[in-house]
């Protein structure tokens, strides 16, 4: 084990060699926790919440990070187009199949809760608890249109300090509640040194992906997916400041989910990192609560 984390490895079914980190051990009684990124992102945005979890002195809890396809210590596809929700979500399906998992507790940052909904039509047993972070039904077009814009014309820095003061002038305005150590943690987690280059950690063919949507026209709702959640505790945070999720949705969320909560984060957009203030605290609880609730 290496920094509070073990490396595990599995097969996809077209044969794709899949990573996720597993922090902790599992408990009797205790939901284990499994982090979902968001698009570009990978394993490494949760392991400072991860080890609070994991360490918690009284309800520690085994915490499984996954990396999609094409991101992180995962394999990349030669065939771009399987980058989507559909294809994702049932790699984390096999990966908790060979993990054991049959119940968990899920976090799904922006494209990770998107792959929760998924998984709540294809394993729906699974879903013991659900935090979606900074995502839900609609999805604001504007903030997706960032997004790809940012993607197409990232800049390739030579080092860290400098990703840092390129992320703040890309994100700053969004996020002022942030510590500088908070900006080198989140730009850390973006980025692997290959060749004693610094290299943006992701196959950059995802960014064909946001191509094949029409920004011009509204983006398709998924508010039946969103109900499959019905039956799951649910904890969704939003970013005061975040333009993919808008204060509407989560009130209309909140309005069709009879088990929802709710945190609204100040002085950050999308998405809140889940590991500052007293967002750890708050997701612990929450995990309590819902452990509670099945007794």
């Amino acid at each position: 084990m290496q920094d509070g984390f073990s490396d595990f490895f599995y097969t996809s079914s077209d044969g794709l060699r899949l990573h996720a980190r597993v922090y902790g051990k599992s408990r009797d009684g205790r939901l284990p926790v499994v982090c979902l990124p968001g698009l570009t992102r990978n394993a490494g945005d949760f392991h400072a919440l991860a080890l609070l979890l994991a360490g918690d002195e009284k309800t520690p809890r085994q915490v499984i990070a996954f990396d999609y396809r094409g991101r992180g210590r995962s394999a990349y596809d030669r065939a771009w187009r399987n980058y989507n929700i559909a294809t994702e979500a049932a790699d984390i399906s096999a990966g908790l199949t060979v993990l054991g998992v049959e119940h968990a507790a899920f976090i799904g940052t922006s494209r990770g809760g998107l792959i929760i909904m998924a998984l709540a039509a294809m394993r729906p047993a699974a879903l013991g608890a659900v935090v979606l972070n900074d995502i839900g039904p609609v999805i604001e077009g504007a903030g997706l249109a960032h997004i790809r814009s940012y993607l197409e014309n990232a800049p390739k820095p030579q080092s860290i300090e400098e990703a840092v003061r390129l992320q703040k002038a890309a994100h700053g305005q969004a996020f002022s509640g942030l510590s500088k150590a908070d900006w080198e943690r989140q730009t850390r987690a973006l980025y692997r040194i290959e060749d004693g280059r610094l290299t943006a950690d992701f196959d950059p063919r995802l960014v064909k992906t946001l191509r094949t949507i029409d920004l011009s026209l509204p983006l398709p709702a998924n508010w039946p997916q969103f109900e499959g959640l019905g039956g799951v505790p649910l904890l969704a945070i939003r970013g005061a400041n975040s333009a993919l999720l808008s204060a509407e949705t989560l009130a209309e969320m909140a309005r069709r989910h009879p088990r929802l909560d709710s945190i609204t984060v100040e002085g950050q957009g999308h998405a809140p990192l889940l590991e500052t203030g007293d967002l750890p605290r708050r997701i612990g609880a929450f995990l309590t609560r819902a452990e509670r609730a099945r007794i």
